[in-house]
């Protein structure tokens, strides 16, 4: 049925599906990729090129040395990034989003390199070498909140739990935080390309996949759609440097879904994810016109830079419209103060096009 399902995939949405063509950029590292099929079609050619650009494999001592430099707080270089954290006032050090790059370590207030999802999770057990030492899928992450989360799979948070974005344990599972879902999402799609049938998805999540043509789950679906990547975030940070195989702590190869997350859809349906690759007519210049900070905010204002009077409309993580405001070219204040602390998402527009970029209001 799997295989039915996969053929009659691969031609219906053959037709509706948008074009997709890499960036210049990225034209030579996905060049043996024929982005006109669907399905495990694209998933087979992603899978060859995942593969075989990773020609450097790092030890687990050296992921230390590549997380401090893939991982920094991009508003202050001493600190790393945090997954699953979410505060760093509220006076809890396991709920902290930042901590100092060089406290790591095993102890209560270190943070870890830890698999996004638990190695005892793979099959069989990932260990601390080869995928168990993959730098794509570990992250800084406090030790105690780490081990709070365990051996449980990911789950879906319930309606009105969690509110302002925080991780924790629910439905039996763990949901990362508003912030991270979609990164993790999208690195277990990574896994899944990298080490097949060892990672999959239906063994690390709690969700279904009577939809898909193999085992990803419309969980991490929803999550990669609902959380797009941030431009020039951590996310692409973290990709450039490990597409990079001349960087000392660098794989070489690179996260697809993280470079566009529509290919997601492309290969297993669900709903409609960011896709970076579209508005091909409009040149990088202008794209990288549009400029939003400071993210993330603790005040009540983002500024936005544009040369193109654009409308600026934001959706809260379950896709419901808060606020729409139409801005004037040069730079102009976005107003928040209505938004509840949490993550966002604001869609840019302008006649040229759209983006779209991650919020986050501590």
């Amino acid at each position: 049925m799997k295989h039915f399902y996969t053929l009659l995939l691969a031609f219906i949405t053959s037709f509706s599906f948008a074009q997709l063509a890499p960036p210049t950029e990225l034209e030579s590292y996905y060049s043996t990729v024929d982005f006109t099929t669907t399905g495990v079609y694209l998933k087979n050619d992603l899978i060859d090129v995942t593969a075989d650009k990773h020609v450097n494999y790092l030890s687990y001592g050296d992921v230390w040395d590549a997380s401090r430099i893939t991982d920094l707080d991009p508003n202050n270089s001493n600190n790393v990034l945090l997954l699953y954290g979410y505060n760093d006032t509220d006076g809890s050090i396991t709920t902290d989003r930042t901590r100092g790059k060089y406290d790591n370590g095993g102890g209560v207030g270190d943070w870890n390199r830890e698999h996004v999802y638990p190695k005892s999770l793979g099959n069989p057990n990932l260990g601390t070498s080869g995928p168990g030492s993959d730098a794509q899928m570990l992250r800084p992450s406090d030790v105690q909140r780490n081990g709070q989360r365990g051996s449980l799979k990911f789950a879906n948070k319930n309606s009105g739990e969690f509110p302002n974005g925080e991780s924790g344990t629910t439905n039996s599972g763990w949901y990362p935080g508003d912030e991270w879902k979609g990164d993790c999402a999208r690195i277990i799609m990574y896994m899944y390309l990298r080490y097949g049938e060892r990672c999959l998805p239906t063994n690390v999540g709690f969700g279904s996949s009577a939809s898909t043509p193999d085992d990803m789950i419309d969980l991490f679906l929803q999550w990669n759609a609902e959380d797009p990547v941030v431009d020039g975030g951590l996310e692409d940070v973290r990709n450039a440097y490990h597409g990079n195989a001349s960087n000392e702590f660098a794989q070489g190869n690179r996260n697809p879904f993280i470079d566009n997350p529509y290919l997601a859809t492309v290969i297993w349906g669900g709903p409609d994810a960011q896709n970076r690759w579209e508005d091909l007519s409009i040149n990088d210049e202008q794209q990288n016109r549009i400029k939003m900070f400071p993210n993330p905010v603790n005040g009540n204002e983002v500024s936005i830079i544009s040369n193109q009077d654009i409308i600026a409309e934001v959706y809260d993580i379950l896709g419901k419209k808060v606020t729409v405001q139409n801005m004037t070219s040069n730079q102009t204040k976005l107003n928040i103060s209505e938004l509840t602390k949490g993550v966002y998402i604001v869609k840019l527009s302008s006649e040229n096009g759209t983006q779209t970029k991650r919020l986050i209001k501590q």
